[in-house]
This record gives C-alpha cells, structure tokens and sequence, in this order.
C-alpha cells in the first residue's frame, strides 16, 4: 500500500537518524548555553553563539513543524509533544524588556532530552504514576511534623525562641533536622545542654522521618519503576507473540492457497483414457 506524503513526513522526522541528530543538537545547545555565561567567551566569541543559537531554533522549530504537519490533531494527543511544543515555544517569545527574564528559561530546552530519550522518559512517566502513592506518603510526613512541631514548640520556645519560637520556626528548625545538616551540633546538642533528656525527641524524629518516611519514598518509586519495567517487557513480549502468530496465519494463507492452485492443477490435467482388453 502506497504511504501518503505526510506518513512519509512521520516516518522520517521519527527515524532514529533525525532523532539521534535533534538530541545531538539538545547537547550543543546546552554546551553553547553554558558558554554564553562566561563574560570572556562572549567577548571572544559572542557573535557566533548568537548565530548558533538562531540556527538552533529553527532547527527546534522546524522538527515542530513537521510533527504538526505530520500528526495533525494527533501531535496534541501526547503530552509529551505538548511539552515540546511550550519549550520552544518559550524561545520565541521577545526576551526583551519585562520579558527578559525568559532569556534564563532557554536552558530549559535540555529538558527536551526526556522526551527522545527511552529510558529518561519511563523513568518520568514511572515517577508520575507513583504521585497518588506519593501524595500519601507527604499527608502521613506532614502529621508527624505537626505533632513533632507542637511538641518541640511547647517543650523548648522558653529557652530556645530563635528556633522552637513558634510553630513555623520549629517546624523549619525540624525540616533542617530531617535533613541532617547541622542538626547535633546545630539543633540538638544546645537543647540537651539545657534538656538532657531532649535527646528522645530528636532521635525519635530523625528515626521516624529521615529513617523510616523517606525510605518510603524511595521503596515506592522503585516499586513503580519496577511495574512500569515488567508492563514494557509484558508489552514487547505480545507484541512479538502477535507478529508471531499473524506471520503464522500469513504462512497458513499462503499453504492453502498453494494446496488450491495444486488442486485446480489437477483437475485441470486430463485422466487419461482406458482402453478395454479383449
């Protein structure tokens, strides 16, 4: 069957040749990008990176083109051509005036990287899919900061109003030591000079928080990585089952036809005659 013009366009702009060269062109882009930080590149070789960056955008705005062309309404189906399509279209607003600021938000054309490749964008859609999971795991975080952050508000704000002062300075106080930076030195080991026994409530928070919550996170987003890896393995293997099995029907196709030629043939050759003996 003959391919219209724009499933040529599709096959094309989606062959790995094009693809290879879009992501090659994302990687200079963010080398070039990085250049133009340095204030003597740019008195070296300021003009050239300006071309370099026109030509990039139109090479970004080019492959949109084609896709739009190519996949007409379809382009909008997936989100991630939707992606695309805002961070380029990010790089041609005026980056003039008020607007200047978008000049900064160029860079992030190398988050186009996650839509060509693979495995960056599993890696996406298995993060989106642990959200729900994800969202469970903060609510059930934010109640231990709020009973932690009451408890230490009430127990230390006296001698320690800088950091327990209020609720919002101790839960600040108890997200630095969630992260462990500071936190003996910084946080506990003051109080315990004061609260000897304060050394309950801090390790009791770390354990709870830094130990067992996000660990959860962890153990989640891997379980989802996990699922998503044996859903794309279970997808690739009936994919090829299925290929398998019409190439079967194909072959079952072809050996009966052959078995009706063969049989026409026959019937086509004339028996030849008897003759009696006397």
């Amino acid at each position: 069957m003959k391919q219209s013009f724009r499933q040529r366009v599709e096959r094309w702009i989606e062959s790995s040749i094009v693809q290879n060269f879009i992501i090659g062109v994302i990687i200079f882009n963010a080398i070039t990008l990085g250049l133009e930080t340095s204030a003597s590149v740019m008195r070296i070789a300021g003009e050239p990176l300006r071309i370099i960056e026109q030509l990039v955008l139109a090479i970004f705005v080019t492959e949109i083109a084609l896709k739009l062309y190519a996949y007409g309404h379809r382009f909008f189906r997936s989100g991630w051509n939707v992606f695309d399509i805002v961070i380029v279209g990010i790089a041609l607003l005026p980056a003039t005036g008020p607007l200047a600021i978008l000049r900064a938000l160029r860079i992030l054309r190398v988050l186009r990287l996650l839509t060509k490749i693979d495995r960056l964008r599993r890696i996406i859609e298995s993060l989106l899919r642990a959200i729900p999971s994800i969202g469970w795991i903060l609510f059930l975080l934010s109640m231990v900061f709020y009973i932690f952050g009451v408890m230490g508000t009430q127990l230390f704000a006296e001698r320690f109003p800088e950091d327990f002062g209020t609720l919002g300075r101790t839960l600040y106080t108890l997200f630095q030591v969630m992260t462990l930076e500071s936190w003996s030195e910084g946080v506990s080991r003051p109080v315990m000079a004061i609260y000897p026994y304060a050394w309950m409530f801090f390790i009791s928070f770390v354990l709870i928080t830094a130990f067992v919550v996000l660990n959860l996170f962890i153990g989640i987003i891997v379980s989802t990585m996990q699922e998503s890896h044996y859903e794309e393995e279970n997808r690739r293997r009936d994919e090829k089952e299925n290929a398998a099995h019409a190439e079967r029907e194909e072959m079952l196709v072809l050996i009966r036809e052959l078995n009706d030629k063969v049989d026409r043939l026959q019937a086509s050759i004339p028996q030849p005659s008897r003759t009696s003996s006397e």
